[in-house]
């Protein structure tokens, strides 16, 4: 690889392996822990989708603020050291069972990734800007996004492991550790990227950070505040107390608004020559929040999918060798004092206290009766967040097809426009959800558990629409912004990402409230059909555009 490629790649590459290692090593267990009632916060479905919704949701913002910061006045090698160390931090923080503690490792994180996620890949394309290796950018990009998907695959059997075996907080520690190998390598090569992290400074046609500060940052936080106050907590004494079911949502939509107004503004005032480009981008963004807000579910209802409703017993050699590697865990089929849901999994509690029942472990509930063990006996299971390795998995079986059906398209002058890409990979990713939709059906609305290759296929199906959608969305933004203000369209694609993100903690929030579980992907699948219908819609337009540019 040194050989074709710059020597700061593998270095590179395996900085974003760790650190995403780290991430999503987290992610996979996140709700997981708010919702254990045993040693976790128990949450019930509502409070830990929201809570992730929100935390996800800022993680994606904040990458417009590092970005900006390091292009003027940190520098890159600085803000992905400083980044990482915060990250690694807030990782090992998690675990100290105490919900202010919790904020505030959740705030570090935030912090941090705004610092390492948009640096180290600006840091990627600096290198591959000599003439050298130019003609190698794109590849040397797809080995980076390889770095990425394998430390998303392989984080969750060592979350398996050790929260089997020592338990949450050991988890959390493994991710911050993950973190802090990942800024060992990256200060291990140094030396590689001399030249390549020259401040960028501020040009007379940047907008100064005085009133970026004044016009976005500022109002944001107002507005954030406003909303977070301005109606009261939703509870008991307060039923239907906020206008979008949350102080945090409340706090978020209000605070976007104020940067939404900022984009339209841009749009606006832009001259003849920027006005459709700028229309084209804000209608793109404006369009895939909407994949987002399904994709991004993984952490959230499709969790609980592979928790309570997908058959996760292992018998035989799988079960020996799941043992072996602490993947799996025993549950015995003995009552004991344990929280109470009602018949459609709802966690029960009175005056914000869980009501505990004297019941069989919540696995067995919906098992098929053939199946369960005699009193006093016990049963294997593998961990639930394993079912976080199946998206990165087929991310890394399917990149080299998508790639090369896209060449093969090229090469007879039939591949699809970019938009037209991203168009057919939000049509994909509605039919994901149609998989969900039939296998709750297979599962009679929950009463049976149903096999794992059902998550295996939707995850399959999305993430073909991930990958005709994502890698384009961010190549369009490089190539109808005007380059004054490239980085504040950039930060545009990252609004619109953290926007979907709160949107699915919102809509995993309402898991409970529908009793034909089926409802609830098909409200996916309609989401993502009507966001299909209005970029088809859209599509000349936006290839007119394309050819206005000269660009494809």
């Amino acid at each position: 690889m040194s050989g074709k490629h710059p020597k700061a790649l593998p270095i590179l590459f395996f900085s974003e392996m760790w650190e995403r290692f780290g991430y999503y090593l987290m992610i996979g267990i996140f709700t997981l822990y708010l919702k254990d009632v045993k040693t976790g916060f128990a949450m019930n479905e509502a409070e830990s989708a929201d809570l992730y919704g929100t935390f996800i949701a800022l993680v994606f913002l904040t990458p417009f603020l590092g970005g900006l910061l390091a292009d003027r006045y940190f520098g890159y090698k600085n803000s992905i050291i400083f980044g990482g160390l915060m990250m690694g931090a807030g990782y090992c923080m998690m675990g100290i069972h105490s919900l202010p503690v919790l904020y505030l490792s959740m705030t570090l994180v935030i912090i941090g990734n705004g610092f390492f996620k948009p640096n180290i890949s600006t840091l990627l394309g600096n290198i591959y800007s000599e003439p050298q290796y130019r003609d190698k950018k794109d590849d040397g990009y797809n080995i980076f996004y390889m770095g990425i998907n394998i430390g998303a695959f392989i984080c969750n059997f060592f979350g398996a492991a050790l929260q089997i075996m020592l338990g949450w907080k050991y988890a959390f520690m493994a991710a911050g550790i993950g973190m802090f190998i990942g800024v060992i390598v990256f200060l291990s090569g140094t030396k590689h990227f001399k030249g390549y992290d020259q401040k960028k400074g501020v040009s007379k046609d940047d907008m100064p950070m005085s009133r970026i500060m004044l016009l976005i940052l500022l109002p944001s936080i107002i507005a954030g505040f406003i909303g977070y106050i301005l109606f009261g907590t939703t509870g008991p004494d307060n039923p239907g107390g906020n206008i979008f079911g949350s102080d945090s949502t409340d706090a978020f939509i209000f605070a976007c608004i104020p940067v939404i107004y900022f984009y339209a503004n841009l749009y606006i005032k832009a001259n003849a020559e920027e006005k459709r480009p700028l229309g084209a981008l804000l209608a793109i963004f404006a369009v895939v929040i909407l994949f987002w807000a399904v994709f991004k579910q993984n952490g959230s209802a499709l969790n609980t999918w592979a928790d309570r409703y997908t058959d996760r017993q292992v018998t035989g050699t799988t079960e020996t060798v799941f043992n072996t590697l602490k993947q799996s865990k025993f549950i015995e089929y003995k009552k004991d004092s344990v929280a109470k849901y009602d018949a459609n999994f709802r966690l029960i509690k009175e005056n914000g206290v869980v009501v505990k029942d004297y019941d069989y472990p919540l696995y067995f509930r919906n098992m098929d009766k053939s199946s369960i063990p005699s009193e006093g006996a016990s049963i294997s299971v593998w961990s639930t967040n394993l079912s976080q390795s199946i998206n990165p998995g087929w991310v890394i079986l399917l990149t080299p097809l998508v790639v090369a059906f896209f060449t093969f398209l090229r090469g007879r002058k039939k591949e699809p426009s970019t938009p037209a890409k991203i168009a057919f990979g939000l049509f994909i990713s509605a039919l994901s959800a149609l998989v969900m939709v039939a296998a709750v059906k297979a599962g009679q609305n929950g009463t049976e558990k149903v096999s794992v290759w059902w998550l295996v296929g939707c995850y399959g199906v999305i993430t073909i629409g991930e990958l005709f959608l994502s890698p384009m969305g961010l190549s369009l933004v490089s190539k109808l912004s005007p380059p004054r203000i490239t980085a504040l369209m950039m930060g545009g694609w990252f609004l619109s990402t953290a926007i979907g993100n709160k949107l699915s903690g919102v809509l995993a929030s309402m898991w409970d409230k529908y009793d034909d579980k089926s409802n609830f992907f098909l409200i996916n699948f309609l989401l993502l059909l009507g966001a299909t219908l209005l970029l088809f819609v859209m599509l000349r337009w936006l290839n007119r555009i394309m050819r206005e540019k000269n660009i494809h």
